[in-house]
């Protein structure tokens, strides 16, 4: 195998459904796949007819891509580690290896996407690509004038101030917040900085696709309108292909 030859390892693994590209090199830093009998490293490419294995075992071929929309229930851990009870992937039990695009924490609710095409996570979760998540907040006291203000300014948490957002009062301890960042527990640490507690997080709309109409615990396959909302310079080249056909 040249060095120059076939497809970067990291990409060989999402492309086979297994997990994203930044998942793989998590993968590969610790050792745990190998190609023809040695360790991989992060330089690795695959050549048609390599021996790939993870965890010392084989790798099956590339599986048909799969989107899917989860209403996520408080309890279940965004985590592909099958180790941790509740674990996300084991939640939603689908026949292909799936993962979450980015995650809810453990306490919170609402719309997750999950695929198994390692190509889509970072285009979809990159800060600079502005991409909508709105979320519903209920606190343990009144909302007040001050309190959305102080959102929607910015909020200094983990070093850094918050980006601007959308906020608006939906009734007497509820709030409607839109993000286009991504921190960790960024609403609970906003909330925390700012003297409330989040009692309850539900998230509604991740861009274009709507929580509504998924009940709890289930999932449903994304239509090709929302995939082509998520990814135009993907997807709606192949709608409009398709002549923008049926979602």
């Amino acid at each position: 195998m040249t060095v120059d030859a076939g497809l970067r390892i990291n990409r060989y693994l999402s492309d086979r459904g297994l997990c994203s590209r930044r998942e793989a090199d998590n993968w590969i830093s610790a050792g745990r796949v190998t190609v023809n009998g040695g360790l991989a490293t992060l330089g690795t490419r695959v050549a048609p007819g390599d021996d790939v294995r993870l965890d010392g075992g084989p790798l099956g071929g590339p599986t048909r891509h799969v989107y899917i929309a989860l209403h996520k229930p408080a309890g279940i851990e965004c985590t592909t580690d099958q180790r941790v009870a509740h674990n996300i992937v084991d939640y939603v039990a689908h026949r292909e290896r799936v993962f979450p695009v980015g995650r809810l924490d453990k306490d919170s609710e609402g719309v997750i996407l999950l695929t198994n095409d390692g190509d889509i996570v970072n285009s979809l979760l990159r800060a600079e690509h502005g991409h909508e998540k709105e979320y519903l907040v209920t606190v343990d006291r009144p909302v007040t004038d001050e309190f959305v203000a102080a959102l929607a300014g910015g909020v200094l948490i983990l070093e850094t101030k918050t980006a601007a957002c959308e906020v608006a009062r939906v009734s007497k301890n509820v709030i409607r917040i839109v993000l286009t960042q991504g921190l960790n527990r960024q609403i609970r640490r906003m909330c925390d900085a700012l003297g409330y507690t989040v009692r309850r997080l539900v998230r509604v709309r991740f861009v274009n696709v709507r929580l509504e109409g998924i009940e709890p615990g289930r999932w449903r396959n994304l239509t090709r309108a929302e995939l082509a909302g998520l990814l135009p310079e993907r997807f709606g080249a192949e709608r409009q292909a398709a002549g923008g056909g049926p979602s």
